[in-house]
């Protein structure tokens, strides 16, 4: 079961999951939530849309942007809608 943590903490695991481009994305209900703060970061990939971003938190610790989502992917990209992957430090594990 993939697991995500920061700070010693498990922000997000699921057994149901989604690759693409060597990420893990977690469904939305994958996430504990008090663990994530919207952030205005956006970015566009030519090929799955404009992704949007999270701030993610343990113990008052902030790290900036560390997860990204895609609310309304392209066609190619749509089993990725509204999940969500990490980078920044975030341990990714299976």
């Amino acid at each position: 079961m993939p697991e995500a943590t920061w700070n010693n903490a498990v922000i997000a695991e699921t057994d149901a999951f989604e690759t693409v481009e060597n990420n893990i994305y977690f469904p939305p209900a994958a996430l504990r939530m008090a663990n994530f703060q919207p952030s205005a970061t956006q970015t566009t990939c030519g090929w799955k849309g404009v992704a949007s971003y999270y701030d993610v938190v343990v113990d008052g610790k902030v790290n900036k942007d560390a997860a990204w989502y895609y609310a309304d992917p392209k066609p190619a990209a749509r089993n990725i809608k509204d999940h969500v992957a990490f980078w920044k430090g975030v341990i990714v594990e299976k």
